[in-house]
């Protein structure tokens, strides 16, 4: 359960109410996180800003990819919000749970190709703050995306780990979305104001 309970839906600003409303249309829910970004409203509305720039058709890494890597980078923080979320982000994108369901045990399975590999990889040693991405992780980019996708990519990733760490750390509870095969894992239900 989250640290911090939602307020009551009529303490929030009549936009966030409104956005509120639409995403429980979308999820059958208000997501639990969003409740405690509610309560900044202008960095909430920020935050949506530069998500709706990377969910963006123009925007160079895909869908699938940008979803596969938030898995793992929600895995490293401890974040079972975001690792529901983005298994669903994952299975609407790909149609697939397989690679859902292996991405903590990526290095053992063949289920990935080199460009999931190499920026997976990439975002362990980026969302791991004792490690750094070093010659050996850019090389393997290098062979699967130009310089401005692996840019993208960083930006992606670092907005994840602001997202992961935010969530865990306020214990924003995972919605059960896309139930991964993961005995630790334990479906609470919904958030409700």
């Amino acid at each position: 359960m989250a640290v911090i309970p939602p307020k009551p839906l009529s303490d929030y600003p009549w936009l966030l109410r409104w956005f509120f409303r639409r995403q429980a249309r979308k999820y059958g829910t208000t997501l639990a996180p969003f409740w405690l970004w509610g309560r900044l409203p202008a960095h909430f509305v920020g935050m949506l800003g530069m998500l709706g720039l990377f969910q963006r058709r123009s925007f160079p890494i895909d869908t699938a990819l940008r979803s596969l890597v938030s898995i793992r980078v929600a895995q490293l923080n401890g974040c079972n919000f975001c690792v529901d979320l983005n298994a669903y982000n994952l299975l609407s994108a790909s149609g697939s749970m397989e690679k859902a369901s292996k991405v903590s045990e990526w290095r053992n399975h063949q289920h990935f190709t080199p460009r999931e590999r190499a920026a997976l990889d990439y975002a362990e040693a980026v969302t791991d703050t004792a490690r750094r991405a070093g010659p050996v992780q850019f090389e393997a980019l290098r062979a699967h995306f130009t310089d401005d996708d692996i840019v993208a990519l960083t930006a992606w990733i670092a907005f994840q780990n602001l997202s992961a760490k935010f969530n865990a750390a306020l214990g924003a509870e995972e919605q059960g979305l896309c139930s991964l095969p993961n005995p630790s894992r334990s479906v609470r239900p919904p958030l409700s104001p």
